[in-house]
């Protein structure tokens, strides 16, 4: 698919006060938009993902999938900060003519959900069927859900939370003191911090995964005789050289700052009072095993979202049980997209 790209030619104030100029944001739209704009789906993408959202979550984008491109018009946009389209640290600071590297700003969830609702603006989108968000992605998909309670019909939030809590955050932390003991971070090039981000990769693949997973996929045959070289071992080293080829490290320090900023009970009366101001019907969804957004924080969501279901996906794989575990996904979600919509909806 090809990527698309808007300009916003006015200044936007991102929430700590500070201003980008040049706003772009790319996101890529599946399907075709019916006559009256009613067939809309809106992703939101998790951390380092991309707005391209059959190429990240496979097995959804397809024809009696969830996100089918026959009956549904699918938009993803990628968020502010990222390494894929929208505006980040290694586009150009106009006030320097060069690179924003270390000197972009820090950003928000709310930041992320009020660039994305100019980009609904601007394609005519007044409502959507259904707003998804795994992750991070739920994270933006719920602010907006409170920003704007009445854009979307149906919710669905996935290995998510009303809050960043102690624990996500001290991941977060660990995997920004990797990258800040990198020399070559906070240099001028679009390379810097990429050692780090390597070592910063293979702390967070731990959270996402867990001792399950790890357990049954990287199992050695035969370890009678074997000293070096485990497969555990050589995974950690393979992810973390592929993130580095895809991603830099200045938009990972940046959105894992944004990350530890989710809360949507700030300046709103606390978590309970915002969760209350959603309306639309919602799908919670948590992973059993998952140990960086336990079951925990979904079921506080689904005890204080009104009109909410919730359904616990039996996986070994962690919190990347979303991206693993599509067939159970499709089983929640395809039903509760395709029902007619009630009255009032």
């Amino acid at each position: 698919m090809v990527v698309k790209y808007f300009k916003y030619d006015k200044p936007f104030t991102l929430e700590n006060g500070e201003v980008i100029t040049d706003l772009t944001i790319a996101y890529h739209t599946f399907g075709r938009l019916k006559p009256g704009k009613n067939n809309v789906i809106w992703v939101c993408h998790a951390l380092t993902a991309n707005s391209e959202v059959a190429d990240w979550w496979p097995n959804t984008v397809e024809a009696k999938k969830f996100l089918d491109p026959g009956k549904y018009f699918t938009i993803s946009a990628n968020i502010i900060g990222s390494h894929y389209g929208t505006t980040g640290p290694l586009d150009i600071n106009p006030k320097t003519g060069e690179p924003y590297y270390e000197s972009f700003p820090f950003i928000t969830i709310r930041d992320m959900v009020r660039a994305h609702i100019l980009l609904a603006e601007e394609l005519g989108i007044k409502s959507v069927r259904a707003m998804i968000g795994s992750s991070i992605g739920g994270f933006q998909a719920m602010e907006w859900a409170i920003m704007q309670p009445d854009f979307m019909q149906r919710l669905v939030l996935i290995a998510t939370s009303a809050k960043s809590q102690p624990w996500t955050i001290a991941l977060n932390e660990s995997q920004r003191m990797a990258i800040e003991v990198d020399p070559s971070y906070g240099q001028n090039d679009p390379e810097a911090g990429k050692k780090g981000m390597r070592v910063s990769r293979s702390i967070g693949l731990l959270s996402y995964r867990g001792s399950m997973a790890y357990n049954e996929t990287q199992q050695e045959n035969d370890n009678l005789y074997k000293l070096t070289g485990f497969r555990a071992a050589t995974y950690q080293q393979y992810q973390g050289d592929k993130l580095c080829r895809r991603f830099n490290a200045y938009s990972y320090y940046r959105l894992s700052q944004a990350f530890d900023s989710h809360n949507v009970g700030r300046f709103r009366g606390g978590v309970e009072t915002a969760l209350g101001m959603i309306k639309a019907r919602t799908v919670v969804i948590g992973i059993s095993s998952d140990i960086i957004l336990p079951v925990c924080e979904q079921i506080f969501l689904y005890r204080h979202i009104p009109d909410s279901e919730i359904y616990i996906i039996t996986s070994d794989f962690g919190h990347d049980g979303f991206l693993v575990e599509h067939e159970k996904l499709n089983d929640i979600l395809k039903p509760f997209v395709d029902k007619p919509l009630r009255q009032g909806e």
